[in-house]
């Protein structure tokens, strides 16, 4: 099932040449290839192995802490060995079965003793037939011999010394010790012949009464594992790990790969472990796109230049961190994830800088301190400046990575005795410049990418919004009312992006932008209409008047290249109206053709399109719509407003213009809500102010506002 949905997803994905899927093999070939080029052609400093005599004294090149498997196992290997045996406490159950077997001996002795119609013989032959009691001839004259009372004090002494043996604990091992103890349990003032007699008696009912308990046991194992502390081995720079002339060992041999001295002669394991990883990140990156869907899909010049990004940190980062101190530190590894984050958003920049930093760190020595290092810095300084739509948020990014990687450091060195002030100093200084550096290569990536892949960043979006940028001037000083109404719808959908978790920012720049196209016809637009004029449209044919309305789509797109608008803002002057119909002509063409569809062509009141490609597209038509309903109904209550909102997007939704965005119910519901408190509070009725005279006294004026019209 989960194989025919990934080839659907691939058919809905690809083009048909497939490039797309051939561009995905190809950055899991080449990733893998980085992380198994080193591991397969890193020569070897010394061509050792276990048992082999050194030829010379090898140093440790630079300080060193690292967990030793070997000691650590064989720490563990002596907890468990001095781990006893867990024994349950006595079962009263054993000596209670165990008396009652001896009751039931006793008894059938006594019935044998009284049997008076048996020979001596058949008293014998039954007493030997005993179940738990091997009574030989010599013990069953005895036993026949005695008097009811001597036979009576044995009965009752053997029952007492049986439940004192068993009150004890006594395991496996020990029940032969318990048996010869017998005789210390006989009283003292049983006589001699008979005391005897009793140990023969209770000896064979002797039996274990604490059990083994093997879970138990294993329980007590597995806390002296857990109680074992790693065996932590530490070389000082400088120190030697082996001298000349000395047999290499098992620990020596672990030292000397943790350095990476030795290159093992079979790297079969590493290359299998690293094409592991990488396929396992490969299927977690189809899934998020498989899943999530994300716009990043619908631009393939951005899949490009996402995975040649990716690439060139990965290839970089493994071959210049490796076998260094401080450089893995200085490395602008975090730049990918704020590159990222800026251009397509907080949680394509995690998940794939994530990614990223686990093959980059992949087999290092400290890989485990360095991933902790790159994904507090990255996710910190992602967290922080977002879009990045001003310059002190570049900053405020580094500062607060650097802060990110100084306390990484801290939380790994202040352990470590041996690391001195001066190297955790220079660590964080390194920490430092690594947020700084990372925040100045993706101001520069950012810059870059978004150019090609017409994009637009955060600091162009601040840049397109100022008042006094050309365009705007061009808008405000020939279409005022297209401007204002530009501004409310901007503010509509605004608050509606926040609420759905959309880009608001670009969403309020591609509103403000979205009827530039009607700045050279502004007086076929009511907006810029004069109120009590003629309407333009009034005295025009409604196919030409349907063209000059549709025809602010392609004006404006023409205008946004001219202005050298982004392709982003662009996608909003195009997509507003998606394909719907001007209704308005359309109806005056149906009512002129005396309702007979068939003579009007919907295609000559059709709007271009397309239809919406994305959440923030979306929501400008929804508030674009929703706005001018608003103005042109002027819901008198709550209820009319919030029917006239939901309408409207139900409108919309039975047409299919939602159908190319990843909205859902739950966003339109938030939308619709959002929609309901910003036009409630534009569209408020005035202050009913109180009566008042006029200024002689005599008559009285009423000043009573009606809600404000737009």
């Amino acid at each position: 099932m989960m194989i025919k949905k990934a080839k659907i997803f691939l058919k809905s994905i690809l083009p048909r040449d497939g490039w797309l899927l051939i561009f995905f093999i190809i950055i899991s070939v080449i990733a893998f290839s980085v992380l198994a080029f080193p591991i397969a052609l890193r020569p070897a400093l010394f061509t050792l192995k276990q048992g082999d005599v050194s030829q010379q004294d090898i140093l440790a090149p630079y300080t060193l802490n690292y967990q030793s498997q070997i000691l650590t196992k064989q720490a563990q290997e002596d907890a468990v060995r001095k781990v006893q045996p867990v024994y349950l406490m006595p079962d009263p159950a054993i000596t209670r079965e165990q008396i009652e077997n001896l009751l039931n001996s006793l008894n059938f002795i006594t019935t044998v003793r009284q049997d008076n119609n048996s020979a001596t013989t058949q008293k014998f032959t039954d007493l030997s037939s005993m179940k738990f009691i091997n009574i030989d001839t010599t013990l069953a004259i005895k036993l026949l011999d005695f008097t009811d009372n001597q036979w009576q004090i044995i009965q009752n002494e053997a029952v007492r010394v049986l439940g004192d043996a068993l009150r004890s604990s006594i395991c496996e091992d020990q029940i032969e010790r318990a048996r010869q103890n017998i005789p210390s349990l006989i009283g003292y003032s049983i006589p001699e012949d008979l005391a005897e007699i009793i140990p023969q008696i209770v000896s064979p009912f002797i039996r274990a009464n604490s059990l083994y308990s093997e879970e138990q046991t294993r329980l007590a194992q597995e806390q002296a594992l857990t109680n074992t502390e790693p065996v932590v081995r530490t070389y000082i720079a400088g120190e030697i790990i082996v001298r000349r002339g000395q047999i290499i060992s098992e620990t020596t041999m672990e030292a000397l790969n943790q350095y990476g001295f030795i290159r093992p002669d079979d790297t079969s394991r590493e290359i299998l472990a690293g094409f592991i990883l990488v396929l396992s990140t490969s299927v977690l990156a189809f899934l998020y796109f498989y899943f999530r869907k994300p716009p990043l899909l619908k631009n393939n010049r951005g899949i490009v230049l996402f995975g040649g990004l990716f690439l060139l940190f990965l290839v970089s980062s493994r071959f210049i961190i490796p076998n260094r101190t401080v450089v893995p530190y200085l490395f602008p590894l975090a730049a990918f994830g704020l590159s990222i984050t800026s251009l397509f958003g907080i949680e394509l920049g995690l998940v794939f800088s994530s990614l990223l930093i686990i093959l980059a760190s992949y087999g290092l020595s400290g890989g485990s301190e360095l991933i902790v290092y790159f994904l507090l810095i990255t996710f910190s300084g992602s967290l922080v400046l977002g879009k990045g739509y001003r310059i002190i948020q570049f900053l405020w990014a580094s500062l607060v990575m650097t802060a990110a990687g100084a306390a990484v450091i801290l939380a790994f060195r202040l352990p470590n005795a041996i690391t001195d002030w001066i190297g955790i100093a220079t660590l964080i200084g390194a920490a430092a410049i690594h947020g700084f550096s990372s925040s100045a290569v993706a101001l520069g990536i950012q810059s870059i990418f978004a150019h090609f892949m017409g994009q637009v960043t955060g600091l162009q979006l601040m840049e397109l919004a100022r008042p006094d940028h050309p365009l705007l001037k061009y808008l405000l000083q020939n279409a005022p009312g297209t401007y204002q109404h530009s501004l409310q719808v901007a503010n509509l959908a605004e608050q509606a992006a926040e609420m759905i978790g959309a880009d608001p920012m670009l969403t309020r720049v591609g509103a403000i932008y979205h009827d530039v196209g009607k700045v050279d016809d502004p007086s076929f637009f009511i907006e810029n209409q004069v109120p009590g004029k003629l309407d333009t449209h009034d005295t025009l044919p409604p196919d030409y008047s349907a063209r000059m309305i549709i025809k602010h789509i392609t004006d404006g797109i023409i205008l946004g290249k001219k202005y050298k608008l982004p392709q982003r803002i662009i996608d909003f002057i195009a997509q507003h109206h998606g394909t719907l119909l001007t209704r308005y002509q359309y109806s005056r063409a149906l009512h002129k053709y005396e309702n007979q569809p068939n003579l009007v062509n919907k295609d000559d009141f059709r709007y271009p399109g397309p239809r919406p490609q994305s959440r923030e597209t979306a929501i400008l038509m929804l508030a674009d719509g929703c706005e001018a309903r608003a103005r042109a109904d002027f819901p008198e209550n709550d209820e009319q407003l919030r029917s006239m909102i939901n309408s409207s997007i139900d409108y919309y939704r039975s047409e299919g213009q939602l159908d190319d965005t990843p909205l859902t119910m739950r966003d339109l519901h938030r939308i619709s809500d959002s929609f309901f408190r910003t036009l409630k509070n534009t569209y408020h009725p005035r202050i009913q102010y109180p009566e008042y005279p006029n200024r002689n006294g005599k008559d009285i004026e009423t000043v009573k506002d009606n809600r404000n019209q737009v």
